[in-house]
């Protein structure tokens, strides 16, 4: 009977397709269907059941990713929580992928699984991390055993492996906040790694307290104190390692403003001067303009991760909910927090001189998308020879496919030009998603997300957005990869900025000016 609901469900998005598509061209039935690259109307695209870039399972979605590099195998591995629409009584399992190079994986299936009864402490799983300790030639995973029913109601807790196959959960050990003066309902996400004096540091998050303790074995632990979070502001998912000559702690933020749930940094020359910027957040964020925030709202609960080479980060971009495109794209969580898990978004981290971090793209995605397409003007308004001059200005591309790379260079007249990208954009659109980079002052850019359009809302606040430095030569290198309605948008290595958009596939995009003029040059697209 199921079988027969989904042939019967497929017929018709078919049917429905073909009527679209139909209406587009105004083709009437029996006649020879037109060039669909051809038409500029807006269409009501869907997702494809599984991303093959910015990962999403088939079936669910990815919670916070837990990566490390395999030294034994030679590549990432990233597991992560598996959510589903509808979970059971015990939920949340690790499931696991491999990779390369952070643009293409291989799914692992399912990793760690959760306990099999509700009374048991790990009957639901949390945050964790995995590392491998050569000495003995094992795998670890330390992991949150979560149980609302229970006094303790999150515990850490581990498992072994000698194949990161077939896992041991140590049924003999735990550590429970409660025994160190921690609060028994906040007591999670364990990050596991060597610290400047030689020993192994598992650093997990309490409350509004970053718990501390130290082994030389990865067997035996012990509290080697606390340090304090972001004032009231509980700061998940903590990931710590040395890049060069620097400390870096990566957290999430979990107050619920939306100008603050994001992923950020504080920076120091040793673990112990990192633990000491929590004692005045304020006078010690990064000197990069944006106190350590490292994308948009849109990307959370971020670890890293490194080859030796590269530290990339991953983190999930989240789903959002409503019955059309319109009221998803702007169901973006303005009073709370966003909808939990979604797909998987890996960055590469630059580390620049000042030791202060921003994101890119990682290396492999510029190859993985090497399908040229044709790009030609469709349609536009005060666009001349590659210039857009005025007010309302645009120029109109063809259709996107499922996954794209979109690459150009604007030149701005002057300190103050505005200017936006447009996706969802059709001729007859009176509703259109656009990313503006806004001139906050004259030596700032903020990247805003906005329903542009005769019917749109406007500025929508709950995404927030990313503030950096305007270039000072006012040349922007911009660089846009998209899987089905994941997107990300890089800008000269200083701007990482990542967007949930529905419908970006099979609909025209375009680039805007706002006043003033710019001059957009180099532009391409290119599909997997």
């Amino acid at each position: 009977m199921k079988k027969m609901f989904h042939i019967f469900c497929a017929g018709l998005v078919c049917c429905n397709l073909v009527a679209v598509l139909s209406s587009c061209s105004e083709d009437n039935y029996g006649d020879e269907p037109k060039d669909w690259a051809s038409t500029t109307t807006a269409f009501a695209s869907t997702d494809e059941a599984a991303f093959l870039t910015y990962y999403k399972p088939a079936i669910g979605r990815v919670g916070d990713p837990m990566p490390f590099y395999d030294q034994k195998a030679g590549e990432f591995k990233v597991m992560y929580l598996q959510e589903y629409d509808n979970n059971g009584a015990c939920y949340h399992p690790f499931w696991g992928l491999a990779t390369k190079d952070g643009a293409t994986y291989q799914p692992l299936g399912e990793i760690l699984p959760t306990g099999t009864s509700t009374a048991q402490q790990d009957a639901s799983l949390g945050t964790g991390c995995a590392v491998y300790n050569e000495a003995e030639g094992l795998y670890y995973i330390y992991y949150t055993g979560y149980n609302v029913l229970l006094p303790n109601r999150e515990v850490v807790m581990r498992a072994t492996s000698p194949d990161f196959k077939t896992w041991t959960r140590d049924a003999t050990w735990s550590l429970k906040g409660i025994d160190y003066g921690y609060a028994p309902t906040d007591f999670r996400d364990p990050q596991v790694f060597k610290a400047d004096d030689g020993l192994w540091h598992m650093v997990i998050s309490s409350n509004l307290r970053f718990a501390d303790f130290k082994s030389s074995d990865l067997k035996n632990w012990e509290h080697a104190g606390s340090f304090n979070m972001v004032w009231d502001r509980m700061c998940e998912c903590p990931d710590i390692f040395q890049m060069g000559n620097y400390w870096y702690l990566i957290y999430s933020e979990g107050y619920r403003a939306p100008w603050s749930r994001k992923v950020k940094y504080m920076m120091a020359t040793s673990f112990e001067g990192l633990k000491a910027c929590f004692s005045d957040p304020g006078a010690n964020w990064p000197r990069d303009g944006h106190e350590g925030v490292l994308d948009s709202r849109a990307f959370y609960a971020a670890k890293t991760a490194s080859n030796g080479t590269d530290r990339l980060i991953w983190g999930w971009c989240p789903q959002r909910i409503g019955t059309t495109i319109h009221e998803r794209n702007i169901n973006v969580g303005a009073e709370s927090e966003p909808a939990w898990s979604g797909a998987l978004v890996c960055h590469r981290i630059i580390q620049h001189q000042d030791g202060t971090l921003t994101l890119g793209a990682v290396p492999a995605m510029a190859a993985k998308y090497n399908k040229q397409q044709d790009v030609k003007v469709m349609a536009s308004n005060g666009y001349n020879a590659g210039t857009l001059s005025g007010n309302d200005a645009y120029v109109l591309y063809p259709r996107l496919g499922t996954a794209n790379h979109i690459s150009f260079t604007v030149q701005t007249s002057n300190n103050w030009d505005k200017f936006g990208i447009s996706f969802v954009r059709g001729t007859d659109s009176d509703k259109y998603y656009t990313l503006v980079v806004n001139p906050e002052d004259e030596n700032h850019r903020k990247v805003n997300f906005e329903q542009e359009g005769s019917a749109g809302k406007g500025f929508i606040e709950g995404i927030d957005g990313y503030w950096f430095e305007r270039p000072a030569d006012n040349r922007y290198n911009i660089d846009i990869y998209t899987d089905n309605s994941v997107l990300v948008l890089y800008i000269n290595d200083v701007c990482a900025y990542t967007q949930r958009i529905y419908g970006i596939q099979k609909n025209c995009w375009s680039i805007n000016n706002y006043g003033g003029n710019i001059t957009v040059t180099d532009v391409k697209v290119a599909q997997q």
